[in-house]
């Protein structure tokens, strides 16, 4: 949630301020703002509602000449999105600017304290409050701003990534880290911060990942130097950036969307490269491969998971539990770590992010921990929280992914977990020789049948435009096309704003049929295999309330389409990578969808990609 850049150097900081604000908007988009210290030592604050567009024509022709900055991108937390709530904000003594990302939960009770000092707040934010913070203990301890923030932090409760100035010193920054990403990017005169890599990666590779608790002096001057919050000091690891500059443009495409829906069959190549060969009987995962024996021995294994990811997540669980014989448990993070749940050490936990930055994933994590658990990791992003936080893991290696409404992301994470169900499946004897290679070489044809399932775009745009004005739908599908059906459901919600459920096809007539008329589209996956036929009894009890039935049926098969209203062909395969190549038209119809009714497919109303707060 929200988007954080900063930048001290020789260069024109309203402009890498700007540019980074807009490769960050899909992490907030509900205002934005800048601060920037001037040469004669004043700030140049500009902030308002809406887009970083909407900020630019608010600055327009303004004199924005400064070498020091920062700018934010906001999703509403604490108070509604409006010129006043955008950051950055300022102290009383208008000395001091910050931006935050994150939640400060004790911010009330700092705010009345604060009050009775005689502080006076002109904002709804939690963020205001710590500025004043800061500005109080720089005064009352007669401290520099490091000092002041490093103090001020000791009486905060909450999350936060920050990024402080001050316009006595226009050479400096005072970030800081507890929950929330942020990445400190080194170039060769000058210092970038970002709350992830996607502003800095134009001007540099090298960056400094912060950890929790720790707090970075930026300085033209003296260089980076970061402590803890009890003073010990760091030495700062240097790493480099994977991802390129041009994953982060459009690419000729109308939108991000679908540009990553158009990758997928790159991405899960890429994904699968290097651990994988059926020639050679071969599937390894390079990151996990030393806990295969810890996985094997498991009690259980316990997906933790958010969103999309937890869709994912049962697919693994699905996957997992047939070829590998290892129960499964799959659990939404935020639910499991507020509920006392019951881990053992010879558990694993697999926690699944695209982000790798989920803030109730991460708490999750670290409360299986504490239990002794041993914990990988599957995410995208590398040096992502994460990444770093888990035992071992697997990067999904799908490249950037900027559109909120995750796509290439649950293919590759849904490939991972394949990888990984037949990597272990192999080492413990559960899948006969034979059938283990047959579904190694049929994985590996997965990418061309993506693409395949791709051409199915002129169809979805066609049914997209007899369906667009629905104001609900319903998803069906059974066994491996459950989660699809889940997944399918939430993307339709995310970017055209219709209400629709994802329902295990045999369970619709338990509740859901009450639901159905002429007016409900009812799109089923009814894909070749062993729940073919039960699927077809739900199709005509759907037929006999009238509904409109839209199928996902397997490529030839003639008898479904003569039941079916519309359907969509895709590739035949094994029945445990249908989910793959089923998502893809899914993914297809919410974008037409969304595209007729005029709604922002990239930035969908009050969502942002990252969701870094609780």
């Amino acid at each position: 949630m929200c988007g954080i850049v900063a930048y001290v150097g020789e260069k024109n900081a309203y402009e890498i301020l700007i540019k980074g604000l807009k490769r960050l908007e899909y992490r907030g988009y509900d205002s934005a703002g800048v601060a920037m210290i001037s040469n004669n030592h004043e700030f140049l604050h500009y902030k308002c509602k809406g887009k970083v567009s909407n900020l630019e024509e608010h600055v327009g022709q303004q004199s924005v000449d400064a070498h020091i900055g920062i700018g934010h991108t906001r999703w509403a937390t604490h108070g509604p999105a409006n010129d006043v709530n955008a950051h950055p904000h300022l102290s009383g003594n208008e000395e001091l600017a910050l931006i935050h990302n994150g939640i400060i939960e004790n911010y009330d009770v700092l705010k009345k304290e604060l009050t009775s000092r005689g502080h006076n707040f002109v904002s709804d934010t939690d963020t205001e409050v710590l500025v004043h913070l800061i500005e109080e203990v720089k005064k009352q301890e007669d401290v520099g701003l490091f000092e002041a923030v490093r103090l001020a932090l000791h009486q905060v409760t909450g999350a936060y990534a920050i990024v402080v100035i001050d316009k006595s010193n226009p050479r400096e920054l005072i970030a800081a880290k507890k929950s929330s990403p942020l990445v400190i990017g080194m170039g060769e005169d000058d210092f970038f911060i970002g709350s992830d890599a996607t502003p800095i990666v134009e001007y540099t590779n090298n960056v400094v990942y912060l950890e929790d608790g720790e707090i970075a002096h930026i300085s033209l001057d003296t260089g980076l130097k970061i402590r803890k919050l009890d003073n010990k000091v760091i030495t700062p690891t240097i790493q480099e950036l994977q991802i390129q500059l041009e994953a982060l443009e459009k690419g000729g495409y109308e939108h991000f969307m679908l540009k990553e829906i158009f990758e997928q069959p790159k991405t899960i190549k890429d994904c699968m490269r290097g651990r994988i060969s059926a020639q050679k009987g071969h599937v390894s995962l390079g990151g996990i491969l030393d806990y295969q024996d810890k996985i094997l021995n498991a009690r259980r294994m316990i997906i933790i998971a958010c969103g999309t990811s937890w869709h994912a997540g049962l697919v693994g669980e699905y996957l997992l539990e047939d070829l590998a014989r290892i129960p499964v448990e799959v659990e939404y993070a935020s639910e499991f770590r507020y509920r006392n749940p019951v881990i053992y050490e010879d558990d694993v936990v697999l926690a699944i992010s695209q982000s790798g930055e989920t803030a109730d994933t991460l708490a999750a994590i670290k409360l299986a921990k504490e239990k002794g658990a041993t914990i990988l990791g599957i995410c995208n992003v590398v040096g992502s929280t994460i990444s770093r936080e888990t035992h071992a893991g697997s990067y999904t290696h799908a490249g950037p992914e900027i559109g909120v409404a995750s796509t290439k992301a649950f293919t590759a994470q849904v490939t991972v977990l394949s990888l990984l169900a037949l990597m272990l499946a192999k080492r413990k004897g559960t899948v006969e020789k034979s059938r283990l290679n047959r579904l190694l070489f049929e994985l590996e044809s997965i990418p061309d049948k993506v693409t395949e399932a791709l051409k199915t775009d002129a169809a979805c745009e066609l049914i997209s435009e007899i369906y667009k004005n629905s104001s609900n739908a319903l998803y069906l599908g059974r066994g491996y096309s459950f989660p699809v059906a889940l997944e399918g459901a939430l993307k339709l919600k995310e970017i055209s704003y219709i209400h629709a459920e994802g329902y295990p096809a045999a369970e619709m007539k338990h509740g859901p049929i009450a639901l159905i008329d002429e007016e409900m589209p009812v799109f089923v996956v009814a894909t070749k295999g062993p729940s073919y036929e039960k699927v077809i009894s739900n199709i005509q009890e759907v037929k006999a309330r009238k509904g409109k039935v839209i199928v996902i049926s397997t490529k030839g098969d003639e008898y479904i389409k003569e039941m079916a209203d519309h359907y969509i062909e895709i590739p035949e395969t094994e029945e445990m990578f249908m989910p793959i190549l089923a998502t893809i038209p899914f993914q297809l119809l919410s974008y037409h969808m969304a595209v007729m009714r005029g709604c922002n497919v990239d930035q969908p109303r009050n969502l942002a990609k990252a969701v870094t707060v609780e």
